[in-house]
């Protein structure tokens, strides 16, 4: 019997635990979650393969089954894995700002440097809209909320606007998604530390005439 049809018995009747428990399996599954970013980033959702993710990662075919059921399951999870990563890339830096414009700075210039760095995450969140709609929206969502609440408390410490609130909030999260695009994808030889001035300039000045 193969691992895939052990494991399915094994599971019979009820949903598994497919959480790692040792740190072989938590290494073994962010290979297979990084193999799944390179084969439906260059690929496609449609076109990408369960046997070219894990040819790609190194590992078995039974491996995958070890961690995902389907080629949608593994990118559901790919979704928020990546979410997480460009989270983790961005919130340290941003939490180490002086102050709230700063930290809107920083974290348009750290983002940038993602993109650029990861440059299929445009892809596989815009699949994710047509494959798996709530891991799209949740991706926004859970962006835009770190975003308004760095305002929210920037506001309390009086360094911004005391009325900002989610609509500034998409507004910025909406002008990032577009600079990333534009300067993450699209043209890498900018100034990411330039970029990220103009546009820090423009969140906190607006478009009002200058003396």
């Amino acid at each position: 019997m193969d691992q895939r049809h052990a494991a399915a018995e094994d599971g019979a009747g009820e949903a598994r635990d497919k959480t790692p428990r040792t740190e072989r399996g938590r290494r073994t599954l962010r290979k297979l979650l990084d193999a799944a970013a390179v084969e439906f980033g260059e690929r496609g959702f449609h076109e990408a393969s369960i046997s070219a993710i894990t040819r790609r990662a190194g590992t078995a075919l039974g491996s995958f089954y070890t961690y995902f059921d389907s080629k949608e399951e593994i990118f559901q999870a790919l979704v928020r894995y990546m979410s997480e990563q460009l989270r983790d890339h961005v919130t340290p830096r941003v939490q180490a700002a002086p102050d709230e414009i700063s930290a809107e700075r920083i974290g348009l210039e750290s983002f940038l440097g993602f993109v650029r760095e990861h440059k299929e995450i445009y892809r596989i969140i815009d699949e994710a809209e047509f494959v798996d709609y709530a891991s799209y929206r949740s991706h926004y969502e859970t962006t835009v909320e770190r975003i308004r609440q760095r305002l929210e408390a920037g506001a309390v410490r009086g360094e911004i606007r005391a009325d900002v609130g989610e609509i500034h909030a998409w507004a910025i999260g909406g002008m990032n998604v577009f600079l990333g695009m534009r300067y993450g994808l699209w043209n890498t030889d900018s100034d990411i530390s330039e970029i990220a001035r103009i546009a820090n300039d423009f969140v906190a000045n607006g478009l009002k005439k200058r003396n």
